[in-house]
C-alpha cells in the first residue's frame, strides 16, 4: 500500500508538472495575442488555426538552436542555474492543494515562501557566471528588487496566516466560504498583486530585464535552450501567483470550473498590466516596496492579530 501511494504521488506530479508546461506554452500565446490587440495588429496567426500552434513551434525552434556560450563564463554554474530556476518555479506547484492531497501540506505556504527564496540565488548565479557586465548588473538589480518585495509578500501573508490559523492552502478555502478576502483587506489585495508583478520581474518592474539600459539584463548571454528555460520559469511562476492570489484573495473553490476562470483572468491582468503601463523608475521602485506596502502590510498584521485576540476573548 505504502508503494502504492508513492507510485500515485510521484504520477500525479508528473501529470501536474505537464499541464503546467503546457499552460506556459498557451500564457505566452495569449500574452503575445493580447498585446497584438492591444496595440492594434494580430499577434501570432500564421501556425496551425489563428497561431494556436505558435509556442509549440517555437519551442521546437529554441531548443534545436546551437547552445553558445561565452569563453569568459565560469560554466557549470551558467549551464546549471536555467535548469534549477525552471526546477524552482515547478517544485512551488507541488504544494497545489489536490483533491486526494499529493504533496499538499500543512506548511505549503512557508514551502512556498522558501522556494521563493531560492528564485533569487538562480538569478545572480545565472547573472555572476556569465561573467558579463549587463549579465551582473541584471542580476543584481533583479535580486534587491525580489528581496525588497518578499518582505512584503511575507508580512501580507502573516495577515492571512492569522485569520485562516494555519499555513495549508486548503484552510483559504475553508475560511472564504462565505465572504472573500478580498472584500476584508481590498489595500492587502493591491498591494499583493504589485508585490507579485515584482516578483515574476514583470512590467512595470521588469528592471532586470530593462532593454534599454542592460541589454536583456542577466539573461544577456544565454541563447536557445538556456534562454527558453529561464523563459518558461518566469511563466510557469506567473501562473502559480495567480494561483495563490485566487486562492488568498478569491476563495473559490479549488475543483470548480469557476476558480479556473479566475485564474485565467488574473494571469490575463499580468498581460494587461503589460500593454498598458511604462517601466517604473528604479527608486521608485524600492521606495514603494519600503515606504508603502511594508507599513501597509504591518498595520494590517497588527490590526488582524488585535482582531483575532479579541475574537477568542469573546469566545472564551
Amino acid at each position: 500500500m505504502y508503494l502504492n501511494d508513492i507510485f500515485l504521488n510521484f504520477f500525479g506530479s508528473i501529470i501536474l508538472v505537464v499541464c503546467v508546461l503546457v499552460g506556459v506554452a498557451f500564457l505566452t500565446l495569449l500574452e503575445r495575442k493580447v498585446l497584438g490587440y492591444m496595440q492594434i495588429r494580430k499577434g501570432p496567426n500564421k501556425v496551425g488555426y489563428c497561431g494556436v500552434v505558435q509556442p509549440f513551434s517555437d519551442a521546437i525552434k529554441l531548443f534545436n538552436k546551437e547552445q553558445t556560450f561565452p569563453m569568459s563564463s565560469n560554466y557549470l554554474p551558467y549551464y546549471f542555474s536555467p535548469v534549477m530556476s525552471l526546477f524552482i518555479s515547478l517544485f512551488c506547484w507541488l504544494v497545489f492543494p489536490f483533491y486526494f492531497g499529493n504533496v499538499n501540506f500543512n506548511l505549503g505556504l512557508i514551502f512556498f515562501l522558501c522556494c521563493t527564496s531560492l528564485g533569487v540565488y538562480t538569478v545572480i548565479i545565472a547573472g555572476w557566471s556569465s561573467n558579463s557586465v549587463y549579465a551582473l548588473l541584471g542580476g543584481l538589480r533583479a535580486v534587491a528588487q525580489t528581496i525588497s518585495y518578499e518582505v512584503s509578500l511575507a508580512l501580507i501573508l502573516m495577515s492571512f496566516i492569522f485569520l485562516s490559523e494555519g499555513y495549508s492552502l486548503n484552510s483559504f478555502m475553508l475560511f472564504q466560504e462565505y465572504i472573500w478576502f478580498m472584500f476584508l483587506s481590498f489595500p492587502l489585495m493591491i498591494a499583493w498583486f504589485a508585490s507579485c508583478l515584482a516578483e515574476t520581474n514583470r512590467t512595470p518592474f521588469d528592471f532586470a530585464e530593462g532593454e534599454s539600459e542592460l541589454v536583456s539584463g542577466f539573461n544577456i548571454e544565454y541563447s536557445s535552450g538556456g534562454f527558453a528555460l529561464i523563459f518558461m520559469s518566469e511563466y510557469a511562476s506567473i501562473l502559480f501567483m495567480s494561483m495563490l492570489f485566487v486562492l488568498i484573495f478569491l476563495g473559490s473553490y479549488l475543483h470548480s470550473i469557476f476558480f479556473f476562470v479566475e485564474l485565467s483572468f488574473i494571469s490575463f491582468c499580468f498581460i494587461w498590466v503589460r500593454g498598458t503601463l511604462p517601466r517604473y523608475r528604479y527608486d521608485k521602485l524600492m521606495y514603494l516596496a519600503w515606504k508603502s506596502f511594508l507599513p501597509v502590510a504591518l498595520n494590517y498584521l497588527l490590526f488582524f492579530m488585535g482582531l483575532k485576540m479579541i475574537i477568542m476573548w469573546v469566545l472564551v
